[in-house]
């Protein structure tokens, strides 16, 4: 990896973050971005679908099950768009869960930066199957990556 696109990707992971502080969730904030040729073509945040309310979770706080991934948000907004994610890159704060995993691979993203370890890893494990390149970022050290 060259040190541009090194830089580049601290940025987007930053921006990511940024991007998360969007949702109304109370219990995890995820953001994600797709950039394809430097250009951000999608965005995406957890929470709730559009014309529901920005209550995430229940009287118990537990995530209501209707509750969309920052990951399924930002390839939603694609497929709604003129734009292909053919090719891109998807930076994401959380590491995918498996369902978005699959979402990942049929959206055509080939590459995924991620700085939070998803308690499960087989999101992980399956973009790893399909070929998709895989980079963790500590957000703790920005000049490190892994």
């Amino acid at each position: 990896m060259t040190d541009k696109q090194s830089e580049l990707d601290k940025r987007y992971i930053r921006m990511a973050h940024i991007w998360s502080e969007n949702s109304y969730c109370v219990r995890r904030k995820v953001g994600a971005l797709i950039v394809k040729d430097k250009m951000i073509i999608s965005d995406g945040f957890n929470g709730t679908p559009s014309g529901f309310e920005n209550i995430c979770e229940d009287e118990n706080s537990f995530t209501k099950p209707y509750v969309l991934h920052a990951e399924a948000n930002a390839i939603t907004k694609i497929a709604r768009s003129n734009n292909s994610s053919e090719g891109a890159t998807m930076y994401v704060t959380a590491s995918p869960c498996i369902e978005c995993a699959k979402l990942i691979i049929q959206a055509g993203i080939k590459r995924v930066v991620y700085s939070e370890h998803y308690r499960l890893e087989d999101g992980i494990d399956l973009l790893k199957r399909a070929g998709i390149e895989i980079l963790y970022i500590n957000p703790n050290d920005t000049d490190h990556c892994q």
